[in-house]
């Protein structure tokens, strides 16, 4: 039986490596004890094959393989492009 695929949603952040991408993740979580909603971050290094992904660029990346020491993460598509 196939698991389910882990997906995530966020902006590229950083684009100057040879086919990887820095994307961010945020996410609001609620505080355990005061119940505030906190915006959290993560970065995640992610395999971008035909290099597409520009800085401020909204991707969706999905979990994959092992791909090198960081990356576990694949761009999927581009949803939204940044402005300029």
């Amino acid at each position: 039986m196939r698991q389910t695929v882990k997906k995530r949603e966020g902006v590229v952040v950083s684009a100057r490596m040879n086919k990887t991408v820095v994307v961010q993740v945020e996410r609001l979580v609620k505080h355990r004890l005061y119940g505030k909603r906190l915006k959290q971050r993560k970065r995640y290094m992610a395999h971008d094959e035909r290099a597409e992904c520009r800085e401020g660029d909204r991707v969706l990346i999905i979990e994959s393989r092992p791909l090198s020491r960081n990356k576990r993460w694949r761009v999927s598509r581009v949803l939204l492009r940044a402005a300029g």
